[in-house]
């Protein structure tokens, strides 16, 4: 099971929408959009869970793609080595 960080969102990014655009590419396991506290609007990240052949899949099919004039960036998650803290891959 790997974790994939999907960045550069639209803010009007729903759930549902990233679970449709990433089965594209195998099954969605576990999904968690960051929302905005006061908003309730994505706040232009998640991260989602798939099997490891699936989810690198999702990465070199979606990473780079568009989705409504935002190019998205998708990552393999990472541990922050700093202090621990998860955080995206940056290339």
């Amino acid at each position: 099971m790997l974790k994939i960080y999907a960045g550069n969102l639209p803010a009007d990014t729903t759930e549902k929408e990233l679970i449709e655009l990433f089965s594209a590419h195998g099954r969605v396991r576990s999904i968690k959009l960051a929302h905005d506290v006061f908003s309730g609007k994505c706040r232009g990240f998640g991260f989602l869970e798939m099997e490891g052949h699936e989810a690198r899949a999702a990465i070199a099919g979606l990473n780079g793609k568009e989705l409504r004039g935002n190019v998205l960036r998708v990552n393999e998650e990472r541990k922050d080595t700093r202090g621990g803290a998860r955080g995206a891959r940056r290339h």
